[in-house]
């Protein structure tokens, strides 16, 4: 698997680390600028994803953005809503999550994971919207509403930009991902 893909208009971004069989997906709203540029999901050093997971448990080792793609041997892969990188989440455009948001739900129903975790209410909103049609007013959580098969979870974004939530908060948070994806 390459570290990026380039987009029709030349834009370098993520690569999907997907496959059959997943028992967990992680949903972010859009690749960071940076991340695109170096190939790794959350690899921004000031974000707190990787910090967050690793207090969590999901996985018995510590890891960092360099080893994203090998958790697809653990039953864990990697997506976005919207491929288009940006600085700031706030560079999306409505247009992003048109255009991207009903791939996304291709892909999980074609891949069908166990569980959906999306990172942020924006991110999961926008989904809704784009993806399903839908306007609703979800919860951080475990979601009545699946994608298929798929159930669906949402934890708070690990952007620093998101200062709401403390590191120990986004860890808790994980850790009932945790739970819920051993269900």
């Amino acid at each position: 698997m390459t570290s990026s893909n380039r987009l029709p208009d030349g834009t370098i971004t993520l690569p999907d680390h997907l496959r059959e069989g997943l028992d967990l997906l992680f949903v972010g709203l859009n690749p960071s600028q940076y991340s695109a540029e170096v190939g790794h999901y959350f690899a921004n050093p000031r974000n707190r994803f990787w910090a967050a997971f690793n207090l969590s448990g999901l996985v018995d080792r510590k890891l960092d953005a360099a080893n994203d793609a090998t958790l697809l041997a653990d039953g864990i892969g990697f997506t976005d809503v919207a491929k288009r990188p940006t600085a700031m989440g706030s560079g999306l455009r409505a247009a992003d999550f048109r255009r991207w948001a009903p791939v996304l739900r291709e892909k999980i129903l074609k891949f069908a994971p166990k569980l959906v975790c999306f990172h942020g209410m924006m991110a999961y909103k926008a989904y809704l919207q784009h993806g399903e049609g839908a306007k609703e007013d979800p919860q951080l959580g475990l979601q009545e509403r699946s994608i298929g098969v798929s159930k669906v979870f949402v934890v708070p974004n690990p952007s620093p930009a998101n200062a709401k939530y403390s590191l120990d908060d986004l860890a808790a948070w994980y850790g009932r991902l945790r739970e819920a994806s051993r269900q």
